[in-house]
């Protein structure tokens, strides 16, 4: 598994899953159902999931470091303002809450099996990776970080 860590960026995950969870959606039609809450829901949670990606861009570009996923060893600064007091991965949560308002959108119970899955993957392949080398780097500060924020929520 090591060969797949942070090798593909986490938004190419998430465009994938979003288009199997379609696929699936589409394939099994008995599993659906249409609700004006639903789409409204789902929208909603799509629209905070874009808030948190970009809330979390922004305090990265705030403190001048890098967002590129690949190249966590290049971080100049430990970010841990704004969404990032309540989530280590602000952008991360926002990836799936995003597929989970599009689960809603489709309007689909199988697609929703995705999200799941989806954070599981990522916490695997680019996550615990990134963690390991921000360890590495920031030493005392960050673990204590670790201790107060957790992962996700």
């Amino acid at each position: 598994m090591s060969g797949l860590e942070m090798r593909i960026p986490p938004p190419v995950y998430l465009l994938l899953f979003g288009a199997v969870m379609w696929l699936l959606a589409t394939a099994t039609p008995t599993w659906s159902w249409q609700h004006p809450l639903s789409l409204t829901l789902g929208w909603g949670l799509v629209a905070i999931g874009v808030g948190f990606d970009l809330g979390g861009l922004w305090r990265f570009i705030k403190a001048r470091t890098t967002i590129n996923p690949h190249r966590p060893h290049t971080t100049s600064a430990l970010v841990v303002e704004g969404l990032y007091r309540f989530t280590r991965n602000p952008m991360y949560l926002g990836m799936l809450l995003l597929l989970i308002g599009w689960g809603l959108v489709l309007g689909s119970a199988v697609a929703l099996l995705l999200p799941p899955l989806f954070a599981l993957w990522l916490t695997r392949v680019q996550i615990v990776p990134e963690e390991r080398v921000l360890g590495e780097k920031f030493g005392a500060p960050y673990r204590e970080y670790l201790k107060r924020v957790r992962r996700w929520i």
